[in-house]
Parts: structure tokens; C-alpha cells; sequence
């Protein structure tokens, strides 16, 4: 029996989507509340600080190879696969603020793993954003026991999957392109428009084992940066989704449309990141010259007035990027416990609010990695060293979505409150 069938609700168990809007499913939809507490952040901080320093010094011969495996074992170990799933169901019952500060700890010693662990949290959680409480007890309880990564084949400018009637099932056909961790991970999420059948007409959400027959990685990443993130394509050949496999069905409500916004958080604190770990490297460089510049009138480049300037001006930015995301990572929390009760103003305040930082975390992070080089000096560009990852990976994924379109949201909520049209990048 393959990983995500054995995780499976079975075939008379499986959520049925139409009870997810009604009566007492309704009022639970949520299965988050409340706020972290200082206590959980700190432990938390903690496994994540620790995971970190384990993978850090292996960053540069992942980025080669681009095979993340081995590290997601290390994550995996850790507890961090269930971090958000609630206690009720085998999971650690961590709150959203606690997950992005793991995703941004794990992110500056790898982004690419940072990468695959946010997606992991957000695709998992899509359990909750689609399905109704009973299903997704079944799901999360069976992604805890067997602590299953998740990743996603959602791409939406990649051309729909087609998704057709077969008997009491579906036949699963096409690529999606961007499917993010899908090579490395256990369990892949998509979504279809069903073509016949019991949800004809209808967006279904589902999920599957990566491995299951018909489903193929053609390793097809060769990109600048994120090159541990597993971020091919991947093919689907008849492949047979049963309702055992599916999770929901996407009827546009507020709170599921909330997934988005969490991607873009997700993405802010990936790029807060590399300015965070370029700074961290570039201040041991830096103490670790023992010369200075001829002119500066100094002995160390430490001394070195200029670089002290360089260094307070990225600094600042870089902190003041790190206070709105902590702040935005709280507040997701929010607004994700307001489950059912969650309205389209709702989504769409916190949708702007993380669209404004996904813009200065942008500019900071791209910013921050190139401008290191101005105080490490030439010695800084050598490949052993490494300091460019950070800038290749921050201007690799700072393409996932036009930022430019992200200050036009901003700019024209600010104006007269307009909001932009819901999708799975706004």
C-alpha cells in the first residue's frame, strides 16, 4: 500500500464536500485559534535554530546537486512536519506566527528547504481551507502518524489538468509546471475542474501519493537559484483519483481563499531571509579580514567607517521588514480563526496588508544580498565561499509573481479601498 493511499480516508469515510457550507460543519471550520504564546515560540525558535545550524554547513552542496532528500529527513526528524496540525489530531497544534518564524530560521541556513517546508505547511493545511472538520481529522490524523511532507502541482498559469469521469472515479491528465517539493515529498495536492461524474462541473481539490502510477518528476529544475526546492514539473498520465483522495471541493469561500494570502507570507519571510543570512555572512566575513582598505585609515576593514554606514543601512532595512512581518504573521492568525466567519473584507485587509510586505521585503532582500558584496570585498565572490547563493536565490524567487502588481494592489486599496480579484496570487 503506497504512502498517501494507506493516509487516505477510505472510499465510505472520505469528506463529502457539499456538508462543508452547512449547519454545525460550518461553525468549525476553523481549526485554528487564539495567538502563540511566548512559551511556544521559544520552543519552536528553538528546534528550528537547531535544525538550522544542521544544515547549514550543507547549503552550497545541496545547491549543486539540487537534491533536498536527505534534509527533509533531518526536518523530519525534528517534529516540524506536524507543526500546525492541531494536537486533536496528532500534531503539535502550533499556531501560523510560530510557523513562519520556523520557515524564516530554517530559511537563512537554506531557502530552498524554507521554501519546501512553508509550502508543506500550506498545502497540508488545505485540508482545513477545503474540506469539513470530519474529513480533515482523517487527513491531518493520517499525515501526523506518518509524518508526510506535502507539496502542490497548483500552478495556475501552467494549462489546466483535465480531470474526467471513469466509472465511480477520475482520470488525472496533463503537467503542471513550478510543482514545488512534488519530487522530494510524500503527498502532492491539485486541483481540477471534474469533467462528468459525481462533482462534474466543479473545482475539486485532492491529494495523492507523489509516487503513485502515472505520476512522473521529470527532474527538469535548472534554474539560478532554489535549486534544492524541487521545483520541476511534474506529468500526469491517467492517473486514477478516487473519492478517497479528495479533500474538497473550492465553492470560493473567504476563508479557504485565505490559502493565498499565506503563500505570500510565506514568500515575504523566504526573502526576509536571505537578507537575514547574507547579513549574518557578510558580518563574519567582514571580522574576519585582517587588513583595511588603503585609504580608510584604519587597520581592519572592520574599522572601516564606510562599511559600518553600508552595514547600518541594511541593517535598518532588513529589521524593519523583519517588525511588519512578525506583526502580519500574527495577524494571519487572526484571520484564519475566524473560520466560516470570515468575510471578503476580512480576506481582503490582510490580502493587502501581506501584499505591502511582500513589496518591501522584495526590495530589502534584493537589496541586502547584492549590496553585501560592497563591504566583503572581491574575496567574497569565490565559489567555496558561497555569499551568492543568497542573492540567487532571493532574485530567483522574488519572480514568482510580478512584485510590480503587488505595489499596484497596495497603491490602489490605499486610494479608495479597491481590492484586486481573488486568485492564487492576490
Amino acid at each position: 500500500m503506497s504512502t498517501i493511499e494507506s493516509a487516505s480516508p477510505s472510499s465510505t469515510e472520505s469528506a463529502s464536500p457539499s456538508s462543508a457550507g452547512t449547519g454545525a460543519a460550518r461553525t468549525a471550520r476553523s481549526p485554528w485559534a487564539g495567538t502563540a504564546s511566548a512559551e511556544e515560540l521559544a520552543r519552536w525558535r528553538g528546534v528550528a535554530e537547531a535544525v538550522a545550524e544542521q544544515l547549514r554547513p550543507g547549503a552550497l552542496e545541496r545547491d549543486r546537486t539540487g537534491d533536498p532528500r536527505a534534509a527533509l529527513e533531518v526536518l523530519r526528524a525534528s517534529g516540524l512536519a506536524n507543526l500546525v496540525v492541531p494536537a486533536e489530531n496528532g500534531g503539535h497544534g502550533a499556531h501560523w506566527e510560530t510557523a513562519f518564524e520556523v520557515i524564516r530560521t530554517v530559511s537563512r541556513a537554506d531557502a530552498s528547504l524554507g521554501q519546501i517546508l512553508g509550502y508543506h505547511y500550506l498545502n497540508q493545511a488545505c485540508v482545513a481551507f477545503y474540506g469539513d472538520p470530519d474529513g480533515r481529522e482523517r487527513w491531518y490524523r493520517a499525515s501526523a502518524e506518518r509524518n508526510l511532507f506535502w507539496s502542490d502541482a497548483f500552478n495556475p498559469v501552467s494549462p489546466d489538468l483535465s480531470f474526467t469521469a471513469d466509472g465511480d472515479g477520475y482520470l488525472l491528465n496533463g503537467v503542471k509546471r513550478f510543482a514545488t517539493g512534488a519530487a522530494a515529498t510524500d503527498v502532492v495536492i491539485s486541483g481540477a475542474i471534474a469533467e462528468g461524474g459525481r462533482h462534474d462541473g466543479e473545482l475539486v481539490v485532492f491529494a495523492l501519493d507523489s509516487r503513485r502510477a502515472g505520476v512522473e518528476h521529470p527532474d527538469d529544475w535548472d534554474h539560478l537559484g532554489q535549486r534544492a526546492s524541487a521545483s520541476g514539473s511534474i506529468r500526469f498520465t491517467d492517473v486514477r483519483i478516487t473519492e478517497a483522495d479528495v479533500i474538497g471541493v473550492d465553492r470560493e469561500e473567504p476563508f479557504a481563499a485565505l490559502v493565498t494570502p499565506g503563500v505570500q507570507l510565506l514568500l515575504a519571510n523566504v526573502y526576509l531571509a536571505g537578507a537575514q543570512g547574507a547579513l549574518e555572512q557578510a558580518r563574519e566575513l567582514v571580522l574576519a579580514r585582517s587588513n583595511a582598505w588603503f585609504l580608510s585609515g584604519v587597520e581592519r576593514y572592520a574599522d572601516d567607517p564606510t562599511v559600518h554606514r553600508v552595514l547600518g543601512e541594511l541593517v535598518a532595512q532588513t529589521a524593519a521588514v523583519e517588525a511588519l512581518a512578525d506583526r502580519l504573521a500574527r495577524r494571519f492568525d487572526e484571520a484564519v480563526a475566524l473560520g466560516a466567519a470570515t468575510t471578503e473584507a476580512d480576506r481582503g485587509r490582510i490580502e493587502v496588508e501581506i501584499a505591502a510586505l511582500k513589496v518591501a521585503s522584495t526590495r530589502a532582500a534584493l537589496e541586502v544580498t547584492n549590496r553585501v558584496f560592497e563591504v566583503t570585498g572581491a574575496s567574497a565572490t569565490a565559489n567555496r565561499i558561497g555569499l551568492d547563493l543568497f542573492w540567487r536565490n532571493v532574485r530567483t524567487y522574488t519572480l514568482h509573481d510580478p512584485v510590480d502588481y503587488k505595489s499596484i494592489e497596495v497603491g490602489a486599496h490605499f486610494l479608495d479601498g479597491r481590492l484586486q480579484p481573488v486568485s492564487l496570487y492576490t
